[in-house]
């Protein structure tokens, strides 16, 4: 499965994760989604979103009943692009997107499916 994102959408979430740091964030993801592929198109902020030092976590009773959303989006302040098991447990959507520290770039990034496989992260230009 191969996952694309526009490169101004990928800096904000960059961009976000650096001024949160060195707490996790948590973003939302909305996109379209087919067999053979995920376009990430905007992003939500979740309310009432926790953003702590090693965890990040969201009520899921409070998120809004939308079927654009395609996965999460959260940075690893240690560098670790890696899911952990609670990663892999919390698993909302079909993708989850972990960016780390530095935040600069799209090397700085990973995506996995749920079952923790890396997947193909393919940057568009605007």
């Amino acid at each position: 499965m191969v996952i694309s994102i526009n490169k101004e959408l990928l800096e904000a979430i960059l961009e976000g994760a650096r001024r949160l740091y060195p707490r996790e964030t948590m973003l939302l993801l909305r996109g379209r989604k087919s067999k053979k592929s995920v376009e990430i198109n905007d992003l939500l902020i979740p309310p009432l979103a926790t953003y702590g030092h090693g965890f990040s976590s969201l009520p899921l009773h409070m998120l809004p009943m939308d079927f654009s959303l395609v996965g999460t989006a959260h940075s690893h302040p240690s560098g670790n692009l890696t899911p952990s098991h609670a990663d892999l447990n919390h698993f909302f959507g079909v993708v989850l997107m972990i960016t780390a520290f530095p935040f600069r770039n799209h090397e700085n990034v990973a995506i996995y499916n749920r079952s923790g496989e890396k997947l193909t992260l393919q940057v568009t230009k605007a």
